[in-house]
């Protein structure tokens, strides 16, 4: 089993990221929705984990599907599914659909798992497949330069009587983060890897995929990117 069907999976993964902040990503999607001057149409969420923005769209009025790997977290985000909701387990790298989506998103660092590119660039393919033709692709993924600059390589958490040791590191241009867990007297461990991806090297992806970058942001308010400062990379692409 790959490393992220294996953790997004776990109930650990989402006792770590329990905290994940509802008003950011709320800011976020208005944001979006303010300065792509997007106000009806059909929106896919690729990764949609247990449907946060997903959610946050359908509450804007949009008709949205989300799709993820993880069974245990498309089960949670069902109960939420209404007549213009709609979630599946899926896997990004496969065709979902045909021309049907408005808009794309993958949001919240929801890619770069792959061991082998080319299934980066098949998730890439995919996407545009199922766009419309003009239809856009909204990425947010971590500014992969200064993360790096900033990587912190020992941390503990403790949540809810769990201990969480994490030990970050770079290698061959991924970023690993090895996680031991001490629950109970029991131990397990988990491992995420990212793909540390720069702006060029998803503006080859994209340009492969048949579609052309239109704008770059550095964060949620939608400001400028800049390399070493931005928290964020958000890329606007266009089919």
């Amino acid at each position: 089993m790959s490393w992220f069907a294996n953790w997004f999976d776990s109930k650990y993964y989402h006792m770590l990221y329990k905290n994940r902040d509802l008003n950011e990503a709320k800011l976020f999607v208005k944001n979006l929705i303010s300065k792509l001057n997007f106000n009806e149409g059909k929106i896919l969420d690729v990764a949609c984990g247990k449907g946060r923005h997903a959610r946050l769209f359908n509450q804007l009025g949009f008709n949205v599907v989300g799709i993820d790997l993880s069974l245990n977290s498309i089960n949670e985000a069902k109960i939420f599914e209404n007549n213009k909701l709609k979630f599946f387990q899926f896997d990004m790298r496969k065709e979902f659909a045909n021309e049907e989506f408005n808009i794309v998103t993958n949001l919240f660092t929801s890619f770069g798992y792959f061991d082998d590119l080319k299934d980066e660039q098949r998730t890439f393919n995919s996407i545009q497949k199922g766009l419309k033709k003009d239809g856009l692709l909204i990425i947010d993924f971590l500014n992969s330069q200064k993360t790096i600059a900033n990587l912190v390589k020992n941390e503990v958490k403790e949540i809810n009587g769990v201990s969480f040791k994490i030990d970050r590191f770079l290698k061959d241009k991924y970023l690993i983060k090895n996680i031991l867990i001490s629950d109970n007297g029991q131990k397990h461990q988990f491992q995420e890897k990212v793909h540390a991806l720069s702006l060029a090297d998803f503006t080859k992806l994209i340009n492969n995929a048949g579609m052309e970058i239109i704008n770059i942001f550095g964060n949620y308010h939608l400001e400028n990117f800049e390399a070493k400062k931005s928290d964020r990379l958000i890329i606007i692409a266009k089919k």
